[in-house]
């Protein structure tokens, strides 16, 4: 695997994963996974269907069980790190239906911190309010999740990751069907994290976008292929690795996977 060991190195390590193997019925998803990601980085996980980006975050978050491996936030287990790790799941893997509010999503953020036979206070729904105005849904609070766009719901659930003030961040496809005002606005927060020295780690498909967005890249599919600084991995040759040779590159400088 390719890696920019030296800048790895220059920051602490949010996220240290070793020979981490997952599989569904006997045929591995990821193998044998090395991956070291620096604090206070933007980092884009890239690799075409069914490459294991998704598997990889739910893994390292104990969401499904790990064939062999071992998963290390801050130098500490999942278990010990929990309050320092906030996830947003894929959009499609929420039933919408239920009935509650987009002020009673984002309050369940604070559970981990509230405990969960403490009803939150006040406090606590001026902290969500305040999380739905960052990301421009406070006028919403009250709305049925149910009554909501696409994009819409997707900065309900970033409100909800927010209000747990973690220093490490899992988005699952973030970026998914969202219109391009959500698109902005996960930008413009993705950003603003990333100047807290908060680690954002953010499983992407558009490969035009993952230069001007993310300044750390993992390309992935089953196994690492390469992983550091976008602007040194982010390369025509690892993008045919990653893809199998499906990738054209147009204009000279900007990537498109084909199939994908």
């Amino acid at each position: 695997m390719e890696t920019a060991a030296h800048e790895q190195h220059s920051a602490p390590l949010a996220l240290e994963i070793e020979d981490l193997t997952v599989a569904y019925n006997s045929k591995p998803a990821l193998w044998d996974v090395d991956l070291q990601v620096p604090e206070g980085v933007l980092m884009a996980i890239v690799g075409p269907n069914g490459a294991g980006k998704s598997t990889l975050i739910k893994a390292a978050l104990n969401l499904i069980p790990r064939a062999a491996g071992d998963v290390r936030f801050y130098g500490k287990s999942y278990a010990q790190a929990r309050d320092l790790v906030g996830y947003v799941p894929q959009r499609g893997s929420v039933d919408w239906d239920f009935p509650t509010s987009v002020l009673d999503v984002v309050t369940m953020g604070l559970y981990g911190s509230l405990g969960w036979f403490k009803r939150p206070g006040k406090k606590e729904r001026e902290t969500a309010i305040q999380a739905l105005d960052q990301v421009g849904m406070a006028d919403f609070a009250q709305r049925q999740i149910s009554q909501l766009s696409g994009g819409q719901q997707q900065r309900t659930f970033l409100a909800r990751a927010l209000v747990q003030e973690a220093q490490l961040y899992f988005m699952d496809e973030p970026f998914a069907a969202v219109d391009a005002v959500t698109e902005r606005a996960i930008v413009v927060l993705l950003q603003e994290l990333r100047a807290r020295n908060k680690t954002v780690i953010v499983v992407h498909h558009d490969l035009q976008t993952v230069p001007d967005y993310f300044d750390y890249v993992t390309l992935i599919n089953v196994e690492v292929i390469a992983s550091g600084p976008t602007s040194t991995i982010f390369t025509d040759d690892n993008l045919k690795k990653t893809y199998g040779g499906r990738v054209s590159n147009i204009g000279g400088d900007l990537l498109l996977a084909v199939g994908d």
